[in-house]
């Protein structure tokens, strides 16, 4: 479930809410119950966890050795390589 960050414009009360997608907006302000409590618009954040693709493909920073082609040819000069300009 998403978590989303609401703002009431009366009084500039802030909060999260964990929301299902499904679930209405919320309009009343929990601090001075004014109508005027909106969704703000912001970065979605979220963790990686477990074994997956993540953890075995990119968190370790350097990238796979190359094979086939790619491997066995020089690198570029002039022309004449394996960089993806030729």
């Amino acid at each position: 479930m998403p978590i989303y960050e609401y703002r009431c414009t009366s009084c500039g009360f802030e909060r999260e809410h964990l929301q299902k997608l499904s679930d209405p907006l919320l309009s009343t302000c929990p601090n001075c119950h004014a109508e005027t409590y909106i969704k703000k618009v912001s970065a979605a954040g979220f963790q990686l966890k477990g074994k997956g693709w993540y953890a075995t493909d990119f968190k370790g920073g350097g990238s796979p050795a190359p094979t086939g082609e790619a491997a066995s040819a020089p690198p570029c000069q002039g022309g004449h390589g394996a960089c993806s300009c030729c």
